[in-house]
């Protein structure tokens, strides 16, 4: 089981965006140092209320110069909002800076309005995910290349630097949608799901689903899953369950929110399904949270709860959102991390 650590750098009270900065990554120095998988950096656009983190490789590369064993997770690089070519040069910069602690997850987002902002149409979306996956690769693997596409046309061109792993880093995919888990599995990658929308056991059919797919593509293995899940520790479960409360409620009725806008903004059967989420999410209480699609407890609960869920959906690994909402203060982050570590993470190995 992979443990990891999925980040927002959400900001900070009144201290200004660059305490955002300083303390998500004294966050990391502690991972590294308690022995943690990998830290997971997502990629967010104008949200300044949610969280300064809308350049993953630019942290990815500060982060590969500044440790010297954890992985580093991208969750997810948006591939439709950025040119292929850059995108292959700065994956591979990390790549060889951090000597291979690279994995690179991929996805489309669903967040409709930094489409908007960009300038892209969302419908585009899938077409560019694919045209982008099939770019980067050729670009981490060819001396020089062309390809002529629907949004991307290139004659002749070399990229570098190549990636330190061979062929390329790891990739990994994320699947919202139902109909996504097979195209995944078809394509041999491994997958992330997450809990933010429904509960651990809608997950269990999808992820069949899934591997199915991987096996009847000829994959070899099963197919690896890894799950992002709100979470936090604390040294009994009452305390874990009450230090959390507040920031993961909160966060659920932000992500209704935007549920919302996404649904208006791309209509269609989209919307239908998104508005569906969301009326759910308006209704949950934290109780029902708690039982159906978060992790907080003591380190005894939550190792108990993780391996109910390892074996109902079968798990490679967590990205735990130990900040989930990003209310906690960071003594108690940090102090979950330790827990994370030091307590529950033996178990599994």
């Amino acid at each position: 089981m992979e443990f990891g650590s999925f980040m927002e750098f959400p900001p900070v009270a009144a201290a200004g965006q660059s305490a955002a900065f300083d303390q998500a990554l004294a966050e990391i120095q502690a991972a590294e140092e308690y022995g943690l998988d990998a830290v997971w950096l997502a990629e967010l656009h104008g949200a300044p209320e949610r969280s300064v983190l809308s350049a993953p490789m630019m942290l990815a590369s500060a982060i590969g110069a500044s440790t010297s064993r954890v992985k580093i997770g991208i969750a997810v690089q948006v591939l439709p909002l950025s040119h292929p070519l850059r995108l292959a040069e700065e994956a591979a910069t990390v790549d060889q800076i951090s000597h291979g602690r690279l994995i690179y997850g991929i996805g489309r987002s669903g967040v409709v309005r930094t489409y908007e902002n960009y300038g892209i149409s969302y419908g585009e979306s899938r077409e560019r995910f694919a045209e982008t996956l099939e770019i980067l690769k050729l670009a981490w693997t060819e001396p020089s290349f062309s390809y002529e596409g629907k949004y991307h046309r290139f004659n002749n061109v070399s990229v570098t630097p190549k990636p330190y792993q061979k062929p390329y880093p790891e990739l990994r995919m994320a699947a919202a949608t139902p109909e996504t888990f097979p195209q995944i599995g078809r394509l041999g990658l491994p997958i992330f799901v997450a809990v933010r929308q429904g509960p651990f056991g809608q997950l269990a059919e999808r992820i069949k689903s899934y591997r199915e797919a991987y096996a009847a593509a000829g994959h070899p293995g099963r197919g690896q899953v890894f799950l992002r899940v709100p979470a936090f520790l604390a040294e009994t479960r009452q305390r874990a369950r009450a230090e959390a409360e507040e920031s993961i409620m909160s966060f659920f009725r932000y992500q209704a929110e935007l549920g919302r806008d996404s649904a208006r903004r791309a209509g269609g059967e989209l919307a239908v399904q998104r508005l569906r989420q969301v009326e759910r999410l308006e209704a949950l209480t934290y109780d029902e949270a708690l039982a159906t699609q978060l992790l907080v407890d003591d380190p005894d609960g939550f190792t108990a709860r993780l391996r109910e869920v390892q074996e109902e959906i079968g798990l490679d690994g967590i990205l735990a959102e130990l900040n989930c909402g990003g209310k906690i203060p960071q003594d108690r982050v940090v102090n979950a991390l330790r827990l994370l570590c030091q307590e529950v993470k033996p178990r599994f190995h």
